[in-house]
Formats: structure tokens, C-alpha cells, sequence
């Protein structure tokens, strides 16, 4: 599908190297794997370049999706490991946008100008993380295992799809 074609984007963010960041991908994996998704959403492991895909929408004049749901693993200090949650752009508090790992400014501000005026609607599912190792460590605690489950059920609620098993 030609991203014209398509009104809703999910984007899985992170590194699947570096443990528990690899949480969006793992959900963009288990989406693909187990779910049928409907006709008109995509959902891409944008790894850590989520930034070039949002880039580009801005920029579109025709074609923009209507709905982004951006993926992502956060260490927020008041989330408990594996808690799904959800979190508008303008609701990042101002002193963790630096430290919000939509990887790498100026994502945040991508996200809220796509909001503001595009009028996109976007939406972030984040999970807070367990463990993320200082050298490469792939694989993901078993809390952000059972997030990656928790947040494919999440996404199948808010879009209206099932599971294959079903």
C-alpha cells in the first residue's frame, strides 16, 4: 500500500538491540504476525528513523494519513515497568521532551506541528521500561513482553481489528 492509501499509520519506534526500546517493533511484529489488520492501516517498524516518515507527512500536500499512533518505549518516573499508557504531544512535560525517546528531537516537534497543522490526529502508546542496557542486549524484560501483548489489544480496541486466533 502507497502511504496515500492508507488513513491510519501505526509506527513501532526503537532499537531491538538495546532490550526493552525495542518494544515498538515487538508490537509492529506481533500486529503483523497475529492480527488482521484492516484495509487502510499500516503499521511500520520505523526503528529509531520514525523521523523521515513524519517528515514527509508534514510535507505532503495530498495523501497524509488521518490518524498516526506512534509506538514507543519512555522512563517516565512516576510509571511502574510494562504500564501502557497513553500520551498526547502536548502533554510531554516540558522537562522530559529532551529525555522522551521518540528518538531523537525533533520528533516531539514533528509530532505536534502534524497535530497542530496538518490536522492529522496523533496519538502515542508508550510503554515505561524495565531495563535498557548500556551495550547491546537484545531481547525484552518480561514486563515489556507482557506490554507488547497489552498494547496489540489496546491498538485492536481503538481501530476495530481482531486477533487471527479469534
Amino acid at each position: 500500500m502507497r502511504p496515500s492509501e492508507n488513513k491510519t499509520m501505526i509506527f513501532g519506534c526503537g532499537n531491538l538491540i538495546m532490550g526493552d526500546d525495542g518494544f515498538g517493533p515487538a508490537v509492529i511484529e506481533q500486529l503483523q504476525k497475529h492480527y488482521d489488520l484492516p484495509v487502510g492501516v499500516q503499521a511500520i517498524d520505523a526503528g529509531t528513523c520514525v523521523r523521515e516518515y513524519l517528515f514527509d507527512f508534514l510535507l505532503m500536500e495530498e495523501g497524509r494519513p488521518e490518524k498516526i499512533i506512534v509506538l514507543d518505549a519512555v522512563d517516565f518516573t512516576d510509571r511502574q515497568p510494562g504500564e501502557v499508557f497513553e500520551i498526547l504531544p502536548e502533554q510531554i512535560p516540558a522537562k522530559k521532551i529532551h529525555d522522551f525517546s521518540l528518538h531523537q528531537f525533533p520528533t516531539v516537534n514533528l509530532l505536534q506541528e502534524l497535530a497542530e497543522n496538518t490536522g492529522i490526529k496523533v496519538q502515542i502508546l508508550a510503554a515505561q521500561i524495565k531495563f535498557i542496557p548500556e551495550e547491546i542486549a537484545p531481547g525484552l524484560s518480561p514486563v515489556m513482553t507482557h506490554a507488547v501483548t497489552e498494547t496489540c489489544e489496546k491498538l485492536s480496541q481503538i481501530l476495530s481489528f481482531t486477533s487471527k486466533t479469534r
